[in-house]
């Protein structure tokens, strides 16, 4: 496989790294950045962007990356409560006054973001065209009751998380509709290639995302951490319950994904389509000397942890910051050193900032596994980029 990119000399053990996913992982398509105080220490691409093999993966090219997404939604509030429209303690209800039923009455943006809101799932079946109706999301989510009793308990919110937000930050910055706002506040400072909501006119050169053709298994020490069999099982163990409803509810969740209408819906916590190069930016951004993003003081409110403990939703061990996971030694939940701060996508792709380091860094791929956090493959890049550093 031919590797294109560039790359410091100190970090040839990273090409080389990314280079043997290709050959031991059945890799087909993919992307690896690493940036530090603006300078690009690597942007390295390979394979190509569709399910034929036929078109090249080039440096731009986007793809979804699920839940890495999930920080951007995060920051977009961490600025709004900088500019004082918003109190993360006082009641969403203060905002959205309709939210403030069936249980949902005291529970705070705080809440939402580390995922102790209860909200990580709807408990009605939903059609699967709901999700890309943001009239109706409001609605259900109004309408919702919450798992448990908010700030009690920790469960991991794989798509409610991002629809609260968006909503609250749309009703607190008088900003029509959250695609535009979240495009003025994250994408623009940075000149970042990244939408909620894809553009008709870059529809047809985003890859498009396909299982891996055969189980990446163990790598090295790759056992040390969770696995999805486990969270089959919790699944399997309560079809009705919190863990099967976050992941199926609706099945377009699981099986619309290259879908033209899934591209360009706004459903903040899992399309984000980007690329590498753009998403690592975005990291490097957040432990720079002189952020776009906010103030070191917020910065540091967000990334410190807010909650920690056995995540009701998937059954692991998880430190949450404000909207970040956050590094912990085991080899599926580690961005980069001990104060790394990031979050994993739903097979494969994953962005982190290490503020010991000073670095940014994204791998993102379109060949999805199905590891629970962290899967071998960026295990591998991670490790290596480590040990360069």
């Amino acid at each position: 496989m031919e590797i294109h990119g560039q790359y410091k000399p100190e970090l040839e053990p990273l090409a080389k790294a990314f280079a043997a996913n290709f050959s031991e992982f059945s890799e087909e398509g993919a992307a690896v950045a690493v940036i530090k105080n603006g300078e690009v220490l690597a942007s390295l691409w390979a394979g190509t962007r569709d399910r034929a093999g036929e078109q090249p993966w080039l440096e731009d090219t986007c793809v979804n990356v699920f839940s890495a997404g999930k920080p951007l939604c995060a920051v977009v509030i961490m600025q709004l409560v900088e500019e004082g429209k918003l109190d993360l303690d006082r009641p969403i209800g203060n905002y959205w006054p309709e939210f403030a039923s069936r249980g949902k009455e005291s529970i705070t943006t705080r809440q939402v973001l580390n995922h102790t809101s209860g909200l990580s799932a709807f408990h009605p079946r939903v059609k699967d065209p709901v999700i890309f109706d943001a009239a109706a999301i409001v609605s259900l989510l109004q309408y919702e009751t919450p798992w448990w009793t908010p700030g009690q308990e920790q469960g991991y919110s794989p798509f409610l998380y991002g629809w609260i937000l968006a909503e609250v930050a749309r009703r607190v910055s008088g900003v029509k509709d959250y695609p535009t706002l979240f495009a003025e506040r994250l994408t623009k400072p940075l000149g970042m290639k990244a939408y909620l909501g894809v553009p008709e006119s870059e529809q047809e050169v985003l890859a498009d995302v396909a299982p891996l053709k055969k189980p990446l298994g163990t790598q090295g020490s790759a056992s040390k951490g969770a696995n999805s069999a486990a969270l089959g099982q919790l699944m399997k163990s309560d079809p009705r319950g919190v863990t099967n409803r976050a992941f199926t509810n609706p099945m377009t969740l699981m099986n619309s994904t290259n879908s033209q209408v899934w591209r360009e819906a706004c459903i903040p916590a899992a399309n984000l389509h980007t690329n590498a190069l753009s998403l690592a930016r975005f990291y490097a951004a957040l432990v720079a000397d002189d952020s776009p993003y906010g103030k070191a003081a917020s910065l540091q409110e967000f990334r410190a942890e807010s909650t920690a403990g056995v995540d009701n939703v998937l059954g692991v061990h998880l430190r949450f910051g404000l909207g970040f996971m956050l590094s912990q030694d085991v080899d599926d939940c580690r961005y980069g050193g001990p104060q790394g701060f990031g979050h994993p996508g739903a097979g494969g792709s994953v962005g982190y900032a290490d503020p010991e380091t000073g670095i940014g860094f994204t791998y993102v791929t379109a060949r999805l596994g199905q590891s629970l956090l962290i899967d071998a493959r960026a295990q591998r890049l991670v490790r290596t980029l480590s040990e360069c550093l």
